[in-house]
């Protein structure tokens, strides 16, 4: 059966496009608590579950060794815009492992921040692997091999203890045996793995409320969602709605997006997370849905909302900047 359509896409009175998906929302036991659509079909989480892929970082003892402060942290748990700030960062971070830029594996790509983007353009300079929005997990991953005395070099590969780690944290904290699942190359060229969203909305769920595991992986739980909640920018951006969210909620109410379509959060009030995946990979297909999920379940208050309102009802302009339509959730 066709998942459920989540958002609809109007140009003047008529749907243009129908937005199709599924939601998962699980407790810290695994147990599926709401759920819209098909949430046990493998899906790609790409990004969204980049706080779990730093957990070696922190537990390691690699985090505390190269003294990295709370908004290093947020930056390993990124999909950055690659403003200076971010870039900035990424840079003296890795000043202070002794590498460069040229460590970074993954390609470069121009900054998700137009402004940035077009500075860059004037300049005359080509994008470097630093403006890759997943600059900052890639440096968390090279801070780990460092601290290890591993060979830093194809870090990115899947047969690398730098891959292996996250493997087998994002393993525990879903509750599933990765190994087994399909796999291929995420867009910054380490593997990405196929999950049941319901399994993603369990780790996330286990992040809201850490407090039934292991005390050392509890610790890098709430030292890496404390430091994104205080770092909301460094997550994202500027006009990025992780980011906004972040900013009006702390840790009350954690988000991260994913690469074509994907969303989750981790609410700590309701002990809950969500993992919802748009069918079609639209990305503000997936913004407004997630705004709807978090109206529904309580994530985030009237007046929060309120400020976000833009995001729940996103207009959509033709190229002389007339406004033709928006994109707005179906009620769930």
């Amino acid at each position: 059966m066709a998942n459920p359509v989540l958002v609809n896409s109007w140009r003047g009175d008529v749907i243009e496009n129908r937005h199709r998906g599924a939601i998962a929302v699980c407790d810290p036991k695994g147990r599926l608590i709401h759920s819209w659509g098909d949430v046990d079909a493998l899906v790609y989480p790409r990004s969204s579950v980049k706080l779990l892929q730093a957990l070696p970082l922190v537990e390691s003892g690699a985090a505390d060794h190269f003294h990295l402060d709370a908004a290093e942290l947020a930056l390993a748990c990124s999909s950055h815009s690659a403003e200076p700030v971010h870039t900035e960062a990424v840079k003296r971070w890795l000043g202070r492992i002794e590498l460069d830029e040229e460590a970074l594996e993954c390609g470069p790509h121009a900054p998700l921040h137009e402004a940035t983007a077009q500075a860059l353009l004037r300049q005359q300079r080509e994008p470097g692997r630093i403006h890759n929005n997943c600059s900052g997990k890639h440096t968390g991953m090279l801070t780990t091999s460092r601290f290890l005395g591993e060979e830093t070099r194809g870090y990115i590969e899947r047969e690398h203890p730098a891959q292996q780690r996250w493997f087998d944290a994002l393993g525990e904290m879903a509750g599933t045996e990765l190994r087994a699942l399909p796999w291929n190359c995420d867009g910054c060229g380490i593997p990405v793995i196929a999950m049941p969203l319901s399994a993603i909305a369990t780790a996330f769920a286990r992040v809201a409320v850490p407090d039934d595991l292991a005390p050392g992986r509890a610790d890098a739980v709430n030292r890496l969602a404390t430091a994104i909640a205080a770092n909301p920018f460094m997550l994202a951006g500027s006009g990025r709605l992780g980011s906004k969210i972040i900013e009006l909620s702390g840790r009350r109410t954690l988000v991260k997006s994913g690469a074509d379509g994907v969303y989750v959060a981790a609410l700590q009030q309701q002990g809950l997370g969500v993992a919802l995946k748009i069918d079609d990979g639209n990305g503000q297909a997936a913004e407004v849905a997630m705004l709807s999920i978090l109206h529904h379940l309580g994530g985030l208050h009237a007046d929060e909302l309120a400020q976000l309102d833009h995001y729940c009802r996103i207009p959509i302009s033709n190229t002389r900047g007339i406004v033709t339509g928006y994109r707005q959730a179906n009620d769930l």
